[in-house]
């Protein structure tokens, strides 16, 4: 599909050209397309991680912004959280089946931007 088609595609859903702010699919950008958000999402493609795991593949992320991002993209039903009963508490995150769908779309957008980050930074300074 080009993009003048997809394009196309976006008209017939948002006739005016303009995502209004109280649509829901904002919503769904912002909880998806936020820091943390991308780089748990990318992260949990390779398998089921633990939360020491997340916290390292998001470098720099904090606790409590690692808890909201989990917890968000939880109830927006992308991430699946499975407690283990275990002694100590374990804990695994992973994708839902529409996580996996959304992380396909979200693994050539991240490879696109690291291919050609560098040269975007330089011009910048």
């Amino acid at each position: 599909m080009t993009v003048s088609n997809e394009v196309s595609d976006l008209r017939a859903i948002y006739p005016d050209g303009v995502i209004a702010a109280g649509c829901p699919s904002r919503t769904v950008l912002d909880h998806v397309t936020s820091k943390w958000g991308l780089l748990v999402l990318v992260s949990l493609t390779e398998g089921p991680l633990r939360w020491s795991e997340l916290r390292r593949r998001a470098d720099g992320v904090s606790e409590k912004m690692l808890a909201q991002t989990l917890r968000t993209l939880e109830t927006d039903g992308f991430v699946h959280r499975e407690a283990f009963p275990v002694i100590p508490p374990r804990v695994e995150y992973s994708l839902t089946t529409m996580g996996e769908e959304l992380a396909g779309h979200l693994v050539p957008l991240l490879g696109w931007v690291a291919a050609r980050a560098e040269g975007i930074v330089a011009r910048t300074r």
